[in-house]
């Protein structure tokens, strides 16, 4: 699994009983970087597909391993005009990110008796919902859509702060609580222990969800379409900046969730951009290795992931001209550097 990806899915792969084995990154596109993993010491590949920039699936495809799709920031995504989620084992969607819907996800699986087994053991899981609390989600979620369209994300983000709808962060990341999380890894596989660490800034994510949150994640999903256009014209604008990460000039046809740029000075743009009425999230820093050690198998090549982690800013492409004042001028980020390899007598 990369290095930079969202905390739970960390907690996750723990709370199943495996162990995470951190791979390279690549500096091209944040992602998974094929040609260092050594597949003969893993029994399966996760994905991220970052931002919504494609994992080299098909490459992975042919190393002939069991491949779980992330694609939460990817549900628009091609490859070979196939779309991402359905070339591994399972594909696993948001629907809090590209529809924007606040909460909710999909697992798309090859094999019907496979489905069948997920939706049994999803429902033991699941816990009763209450109407109060989902209208609650539903319309911070459609406060959140008003406030990005109307340019009241500064207002609205010192409400959501000020009215700890947050979850703390150690940085960017939620504390780690080692030795609590040891006392939960003897209890794996099994989920409720790691509620604490999984449930994010989704403290309901275990709670069935009714007909107000299924109609309001469906028509979000409607929407994407008349907005496709608009994310792709955004990742054409911002894929020209000289700060634009690698990979994304060969990306201007995707509808990509965020264009990463790998900048200098980031928080200040991050203060900037604010300004601009375009907020910043979803950054992982630091990576795995930093964040989590003793608990996941190492990097063999970390610094490339200590380098995206610190200078990536993802920006949003439906946001792209009320971001170009700040970001046009921001100074790239200078490659990562390559420790050298010492000779030990």
């Amino acid at each position: 699994m990369s290095p930079v990806s969202a905390d739970e899915i960390l907690f996750l792969v723990l709370a199943a009983g495996l162990i995470p084995v951190i791979a390279a990154l690549s500096p091209r596109d944040g992602n998974i970087d094929v040609g260092a993993v050594d597949f003969e010491s893993v029994d399966a590949v996760l994905t991220t597909n970052l931002y919504g920039l494609p994992d080299n699936v098909l490459a992975l495809l042919a190393r002939k391993v069991p491949i779980i799709e992330d694609v939460a920031h990817a549900m628009e995504t091609t490859v070979a005009g196939q779309a991402l989620g359905t070339f591994g084992a399972a594909g696993v969607f948001s629907l809090s990110k590209h529809a924007g819907a606040g909460s909710g996800g999909v697992l798309a699986v090859e094999h019907e008796a496979d489905l069948r087994a997920l939706r049994h053991h999803r429902d033991l899981l699941l816990r009763p919902g209450a109407l109060r609390r989902e209208m609650y989600s539903v319309f911070t979620s459609m406060a959140r859509q008003t406030a990005l369209k109307l340019d009241l994300v500064r207002p609205a983000l010192r409400v959501a702060r000020a009215l700890g709808m947050q979850e703390p962060r150690d940085g960017f990341r939620i504390a780690l609580r080692p030795e609590e999380l040891r006392e939960a890894m003897k209890q794996v596989p099994g989920l409720p222990a790691f509620d604490g660490w999984v449930r994010a800034d989704l403290h309901s994510y275990r709670t069935r969800q009714g007909r107000p949150a299924h109609w309001y994640q469906a028509r979000r999903l409607a929407a994407l379409p008349a907005e496709r256009a608009r994310r792709v014209e955004g990742v054409s604008l911002l894929a020209g900046l000289p700060s634009a990460a690698p990979a994304v000039p060969g990306l201007v046809d995707q509808p990509l969730f965020r264009v990463p740029l790998l900048v200098e000075d980031r928080d200040e743009a991050i203060v900037s951009l604010e300004r601009q009425g375009v907020a910043t999230g979803f950054l992982y820093d630091p990576p795995y290795d930093d964040y989590a050690p003793g608990f996941i198998e190492p990097s063999p090549a970390p610094h490339v992931a200590r380098w995206w982690a610190r200078h990536v800013l993802p920006v949003d492409p439906l946001y792209a001209r009320r971001a170009l004042p700040v970001v046009r001028g921001l100074r790239p980020a200078r490659p990562p550097v390559v420790p050298r390899s010492r000779n030990l007598a």
